[in-house]
């Protein structure tokens, strides 16, 4: 199905980039390509500095669906449902194992296929997804055993010069179809186009004409401004909310900010399959809101001043609330009800029978009787009875040993190809150090609200223990590990606030 819609390359080319398209083309100049290392043979490959923002979102999705929907990728299916968020996939025995080299090829083309199209639905409001490819290459690929699919794409290209919006216009291809089920056979045929040189930035030209390039003006609140940027052709904050929400706003923040007069700016409106945390709001220059912050699924894509990276939990588990504070805030609430000094903290005899009944506390008579002697409860000794008081009686006394401490595991992954730094990995004898993306797993302690400031360097875990399947006594005999700090770490207490990482080796980096 061609798109009947005139394509006015000049207006595409004037909206991404104030410079020559040339300088567009070599800045977004990359393959969406698997990594050949084992470790990180689930991530896609970044060779070049620009498109960044455009892989670490397709690699979130990816992430998606080969972690959370792995059965969905053993075959193709003839009709791709739509709501994939909906049913939820337990983990796989690759992903129980933390071993993402045993993902198949083809499971990863599938993911691929289905993230692109997922995102390019999502943009055209799931009404439509618009895919540009390349007229020189031609509606079918086809290849022979003497030249297979992936050459013969370079040798189309091989001669393929696109220095000005013209040249665009003379070679793209616009298609455009309103089912997934079209536009996902339309996209696994069309793979090693986005696998060349030119991969990156059709995608990207596919999901604004998704969008619909009126819509993307009218979602932006300065539309003057390029959404990628010079001379490194880093993607704007437009570019990457189109990629994650479906719409090219440019703040970060839930619905909209109403600046008075008529005016306001344009935050993100909905939940999200996929979220996004900045290094940037740790720096206090922005505020992401809880729509990006808690995905529905727990993956989030990672920004920095100059980079998009992707963290993500093998668990959904990560993102329940910790039990102990939920049952914190239900006491507390129920205590402050009865409070009648205006804020003084203290209650009646009376009133402390009530707080115990409605929250199913059950004290022991000595412990009872010591807190209403003197006729009022405070809360403070009331809290510290709590404490120590089991939770099979009402209390927050866990028999883990962990007292509220909520531990589990993050990734996270690291797509440009940089030199490794691990000495067991460097070469030596002056040859070139191994390029290669960074796969880093990160122990995460997160402390109960109520610790105090001075016990923050006891919340880490022992090295090697399982979270919630540690027990009390493996926490009492080993000895934590010392917190670890990267800028990392800051972007993950942004969603985790007080959290205390660790990881072996480098420390990961989000540049």
């Amino acid at each position: 199905m061609s798109n009947n819609e005139e394509i006015t390359s000049k207006r595409l080319k004037c909206l991404m980039m104030e410079h020559p398209f040339s300088s567009l083309q070599k800045c977004l100049k990359c393959e969406l390509r698997f990594s050949p290392d084992p470790e990180t043979s689930m991530g896609l490959v970044q060779h070049e500095g620009g498109p960044c923002g455009v892989l670490a979102t397709i690699q979130a999705f990816v992430l998606k669906h080969l972690l959370f929907f792995p059965d969905e990728l053993v075959k193709v299916t003839p009709n791709i449902p739509q709501n994939l968020s909906s049913r939820r996939s337990s983990k796989n025995q690759y992903v129980a194992l933390n071993n993402f080299a045993a993902f198949t090829e083809d499971a990863k083309a599938r993911a691929l296929v289905k993230s692109m199209g997922e995102i390019l639905f999502l943009c055209g409001n799931n009404k439509r997804a618009v895919i540009a490819t390349l007229n020189a290459i031609g509606y079918g690929i086809e290849g022979s055993e003497d030249s297979p699919k992936d050459v013969t794409i370079v040798q189309a290209l091989e001669g393929l010069s696109i220095e000005t919006s013209s040249d665009l216009q003379k070679v793209l291809r616009v298609d455009t179809y309103t089912t997934p089920a079209s536009a996902f056979k339309r996209l696994e045929a069309m793979i090693p186009v986005f696998q060349s040189r030119m991969g990156a930035l059709l995608f990207l030209i596919s999901a604004l004409l998704s969008r619909g390039l009126d819509w993307v003006q009218a979602d932006r609140d300065d539309p003057s401004l390029p959404l990628v940027t010079a001379p490194f052709g880093h993607a704007s904050q437009e570019i990457v909310n189109l990629l994650l929400c479906g719409q090219a706003v440019p703040n970060v923040f839930d619905g909209r900010m109403d600046l008075g007069g008529g005016m306001f700016l344009k935050g993100i409106s909905t939940n999200v399959e996929v979220g996004f945390l900045t290094l940037l709001e740790s720096l206090n220059f922005c505020k992401v809101g809880q729509n990006l912050k808690c995905p529905k699924w727990p993956i989030w894509v990672v920004g920095s001043e100059s980079h998009y990276t992707v963290l993500f939990a093998l668990d959904t588990a990560v993102q329940d609330e910790n039990e102990l504070e939920e049952r914190e805030s239900q006491i507390r609430k129920a205590f402050d009800a009865q409070d009648q000094s205006g804020g003084g903290g203290f209650i009646s005899v009376e009133g402390f029978h009530q707080v115990l009944r409605e929250t199913n506390i059950r004290l022991p008579s000595e412990k009872l009787d010591s807190l209403c002697s003197s006729g009022f409860i405070v809360w403070s000794e009331f809290w510290q009875v709590i404490l120590d008081l089991d939770k099979s009686l009402g209390g927050l006394k866990d028999s883990t040993g962990q007292m509220g401490r909520k531990v589990f595991d993050l990734y996270h992954f690291n797509g440009i190809a940089k030199s490794d730094l691990n000495g067991s990995q460097a070469t030596s004898g002056g040859e070139t150090p191994i390029q290669r993306p960074r796969l880093t797993k990160l122990r995460v302690s997160v402390p109960p609200r109520w610790t105090p400031e001075e016990f923050m360097a006891d919340v880490a875990v022992p090295s090697g223990a399982a979270g919630s399947e540690s027990s009390g006594k493996d926490t009492e005999v080993a000895k934590p590990e010392p917190p670890q700090h990267a800028p990392l770490v800051d972007c993950i207490r942004t969603r985790w606030p007080r959290a205390v990482c660790n990881w072996a080796g480098d420390p990961p980096s989000i540049v």
